[in-house]
């Protein structure tokens, strides 16, 4: 289970589509419109285009997407616990649905490893000797995917907000 709630199995009863309407309603109504705008503001004003992941704000003063509007907004989040989303819809005033939806986009949809082709050196197993090139997962440091998250949080939010037609 992640911070946001969501689970492989959300959609045994079929909720699942009820549950993306809600997502959808939350975004496109008034307060999930007026908090993207506040929120791409908010993000473009930022001196240092870094997001964190799984907290509100860390203890060396980063913030994941909502904390940056939580920031922006003058609200005290330590004293709010990040993985209870009915709290922070309540502290934020937006919709449970939105909260979820804002923090799994932070915190999961970003990789934070990447695939490096390597060439195993030195004598091997006879089963594997025809398998000296292998392709290992190796992990991205934070310092990496900070920046990266902050680029695709903000192009996620500008992707939510509804463009007005003349």
């Amino acid at each position: 289970m992640s911070r946001s709630g969501y689970s492989d199995d959300y959609d045994e009863d079929g909720a699942g589509g009820l549950w993306r309407g809600a997502v959808e309603r939350a975004i496109r109504g008034k307060r999930g419109q007026a908090a993207l705008k506040e929120l791409a503001a908010a993000m473009d004003a930022m001196p240092n285009k870094v997001l964190a992941a799984e907290s509100l704000v860390t203890a060396d003063g980063q913030f994941c997407t909502l904390g940056v509007l939580g920031q922006v907004r003058g609200i005290d989040m330590n004293p709010i616990d990040p993985e209870d989303w009915d709290a922070v819809a309540r502290v934020f005033n937006l919709a449970p649905a939105m909260v979820r939806e804002i923090v799994y986009e932070n915190d999961e949809t970003i990789c934070d490893y990447e695939w490096v082709d390597v060439e195993i050196c030195g004598p091997m197993e006879t089963r594997f000797q025809q398998q000296h090139n292998r392709s290992v997962r190796v992990a991205i440091p934070e310092q990496m995917i900070g920046p990266k998250r902050w680029k695709l949080m903000r192009a996620w939010v500008e992707s939510n907000i509804v463009k007005e037609t003349a």
